[in-house]
């Protein structure tokens, strides 16, 4: 297996030939005719001879004790085969799952997380955590059987929200977790930072809420697992982003080497971000099928997805921004408590405490801070990673503090920022925080956005809509955003069939978005053959490991890994035709499947060469990797109407401008452009998980709760234009990830645009105490004279 460092995007070829299916063509999805004809195969479309299907009794208490489990009636019920305890599974030697880890506390000692058994043991700690779980012959007959077992609980006392979880005397989710604090840490140089701020000329002070969200993915998490006594082997077919780090997680809980589980992922109904981690309801599935010796299904329904999925979001931030007199930005200071929920995992204290702020300053040349960030411990569902998982956050924070500093100062918004971007010259640019941006034109981006979105004529147009009693507001954001997942390696491979087909296995993940589609694209740029005779598998660890798709990585390194092992298949190629040739390998070129001599006649077919051989294919196992994470850009631009009278907003026009590097299939990217600005939008104007603080009861338990974006959240079409005059110079395709930047500019693109039609009307000391959702009621309010948000 090779591992090889590409960085120079300069070094691509073009593509050889007049390839209509290569990169740069809007390429129909290869995977929707399945899925639009209904013969996707989905988690739950799989049933196996003898299945069992699994149920889970949840805590109805956000904290409390569990002083005994008595499944005496439930076992005895019909078709029940198992009733399965968190005391079984400790006994059984099942290990608590992973927690945080790596951080510190203020203090200096080492971060801290209560134990997450895979069934709650001896404590609960939010409302929806598994407590039993019983495998029946039917669904309906584990329902009976769980409403059978009588838990005796002892309520304890609990908090939902930060700012109770850390005053004075708050109970603890863990006696080590004093204050309830996982894990702190601080970034900047906070003397510096006074000293900027005192001889600023002007401070605009923010108080932020991001709201929680939930991730609301079409498809429901969906565990399958088929233990086989004969090998001792478990195979799970389930809907996640990363198969490899399940088994991992799966095998570390229950004790077992990692060639004891096989994971298997067919279609995937959305992800974002909600299926990179393992959860306790994986790991109760494997441990159930071993014990029954059965296959065994749980599918979650939607309920559960509200009270137990990963929650995103959830933070609560002080912060400041100091200027100058002509508006240059001299500091930033940012103080934040995040809501981990009741355990603590590395993923979510990161999302907030390391990978948020390694974008906070964003295209601005920013480099005196302090930023304070605290992870607290809640009884609520644990957060981890949700579409952006960090950037939205610190981005919604910089674009609020941007447009309210020009505000306060009486400086144009578009002056201001101008006055503030790093240029091209400054390139590679180094921000506060230690990372490297290869590249970016900021300025130029947000030229092309104000001209796309017409911002010169706005004002006619909120004259048109103050003719009809709405009040319209223009909202702008220009951010970038860091992708990679932290993780830069990936592996690929490749055989070349001698039936004419050439087969890439890539260990990133479809869900949703196309990838499968835009790695064959790769594939026939390098191959020059037709995109029918290329086959891409994805979803088995058996047939290799990675890290998956997360932190829209999946076409910049995985998409690299595909293009470095197809050219090492033509190499490998090369020679062996070189051998039949009987000629220097020098000597031998290759296109459009291909070999030949050069000077004579000779030609041979790439896969009747590979007929040639003793396994009848040309086979390549390669690992490569990017040099460094990409630094997608864009200027998004919002307009709004205001119904004064219901305080609704409307979405009227949307705008976008978008450096995502090379771009392989522009349908694709538009789609994932769109969709994630839908996603931002819902954040924006609807989306809040609510839990009660007096009963930490989840209030936002379902859909006829929580409130969606719909297909109309816009009343026209989106504008969405991507600018491809920088590539990334980290990869060999020159490509940035996609996948979340439309929901990262839409939050603060939607609510400047608020804040805007309220100091267009009268209303600029509310602007400051905007919070989201911002939903017509919130609205109404606010627009009281009296009123605050």
């Amino acid at each position: 297996m090779n591992t090889e460092v590409t960085s120079a995007a300069s070094s691509l070829p073009a593509p050889s030939g007049p390839l209509r299916f290569g990169s740069g063509q809007a390429v129909r999805r290869l995977e929707d005719e399945s899925l639009l004809a209904g013969t996707g195969r989905y988690t739950d479309d799989v049933t196996l001879p003898g299945q069992g299907y699994l149920v889970f009794l949840r805590s109805p208490y956000p904290h409390a004790l569990i002083k005994s489990v008595d499944t005496a009636a439930a076992s005895a019920m019909p078709g029940v085969l198992r009733v399965i305890t968190g005391a079984e599974m400790a006994e059984a030697g099942v290990k608590p799952m992973a927690g945080v880890a790596g951080f510190k506390r203020g203090d200096g000692s080492d971060c801290v997380s209560p134990p997450r058994y895979a069934l709650a043991h001896e404590r609960a700690r939010f409302v929806g955590e598994p407590v039993v779980a019983v495998v029946a012959d039917s669904v309906q007959q584990a329902r009976d059987a769980a409403e059978a077992v009588m838990v005796d609980y002892e309520d304890l006392p609990m908090v939902v929200d930060v700012q109770s979880a850390t005053a004075e005397g708050a109970p603890l989710l863990d006696d080590a977790a004093t204050g309830n604090i996982s894990a702190e840490m601080r970034h900047g140089n906070a003397e510096a930072t006074v000293a900027a701020f005192a001889k600023a000329s002007h401070v605009v002070t923010l108080d932020i809420a991001n709201q929680r969200v939930v991730a609301l993915t079409i498809e429901p998490r969906s565990v399958l697992a088929d233990f086989d006594p004969a090998t001792d082997r478990t195979t799970i077919r389930m809907s996640t982003q990363m198969p490899s780090g399940v088994r991992d997680t799966v095998c570390a809980c229950l004790g077992l080497a990692k060639e004891k589980v096989r994971v298997v992922v067919g279609d995937v109904g959305g992800g974002f971000g909600m299926k990179t981690s393992a959860y306790p309801e994986d790991v109760v599935v494997a441990y159930a099928s071993r014990a029954v010796k059965r296959p065994v299904k749980w599918v979650s329904e939607r309920s559960e997805e509200f009270l137990s999925s990963a929650h995103g979001r959830d933070i609560e931030t002080q912060a400041e921004l100091a200027l100058a007199a002509d508006g240059k930005i001299l500091g930033l200071r940012i103080k934040t408590l995040a809501n981990v929920g009741a355990y603590a995992t590395g993923t979510g204290v990161a999302i907030q405490l390391l990978i948020g702020p390694w974008v906070q300053t964003s295209v601005y040349d920013i480099q005196t801070i302090d930023f304070h960030f605290k992870a607290v411990l809640t009884n609520t569902a644990p957060t981890g990673a949700y579409r952006g998982a960090g950037r939205p956050e610190a981005i919604f924070t910089i674009e609020r503090l941007m447009d309210e500093a020009a505000r306060q100062t009486g400086i144009d918004r578009v002056a201001l920022r101008r006055r503030n971007f790093i240029h091209p010259d400054q390139m590679p640019y180094k921000n506060p925080m230690g990372q490297t941006y290869d590249t970016g034109q900021f300025e130029s981006v947000m030229n092309q956005g104000l001209a796309l979105a017409d911002w010169d004529g706005f004002e006619a147009r909120a004259a048109a809509s103050a003719k009809e009693g709405k009040q319209r507001g223009l909202g702008i954001a220009t951010f970038l955003e860091w992708t990679g997942g932290n993780v830069f390696e990936e592996r690929v491979t490749v055989s070349v069939h001698a039936d004419g087909v050439i087969e890439v296995f890539s260990a990133v993940n479809a869900m949703g978005q196309g990838i499968a589609t835009s790695l064959a694209q790769l594939a026939v740029d390098a191959f020059g053959v037709p995109i029918e005779k290329v086959r891409i598998v994805l979803g088995d660890t058996d047939r290799g490991d990675g890290f998956g798709s997360a932190g829209s990585r999946s076409l910049f390194t995985g998409g690299s890994a595909v293009r470095v092992g197809a050219e090492r298949t033509i190499d490998k190629a090369r020679d062996l035709a070189a051998k039949e040739f009987e000629a220097a390998a020098a000597d031998v070129t290759y296109a459009n499947g291909v070999f030949t001599v050069a000077g004579t006649d000779l030609k041979l077919d790439l896969f009747a060469l590979a007929g040639k051989q003793p396994e009848r294919e040309i086979f390549v196992d390669s690992t490569s990797a990017v040099a460094g994470p990409t630094w997608p850009n864009g200027c998004h631009i919002c307009e709004i109407e205001i119904d004064p009278p219901t305080g609704d907003v409307t979405v009227v026009a949307y705008s976008s401008v978008n450096d995502v590097g090379r771009v392989i299939n522009p349908m694709i990217v538009r789609g994932q452009l769109d969709g994630g600005a839908v996603q931002g939008i819902g954040q924006a104007l609807y989306e809040q998980v609510v839990y009660d603080r007096e009963t930490g009861q989840p209030v936002t338990g379902s859909l006829m709760d929580y409130v969606a974006p719909r297909a109309d959240v816009i009343e026209s079409m989106f504008k969405m234009e991507m600018d491809e005059s920088t590539p990334c110079k980290n990869n060999p395709l020159g490509v940035k990830g996609v996948g979340e930047l439309g929901t990262i500019g839409a939050t603060p693109a939607v609510v400047n645009a608020v804040a805007d039609a309220f100091a267009r009307n009268g209303l600029g000391s509310k602007t400051a105490h905007l919070q989201m959702p911002l939903s017509p009621s919130r609205v109404w309010h606010a627009m009281q004279e009296t009123s605050t948000v």
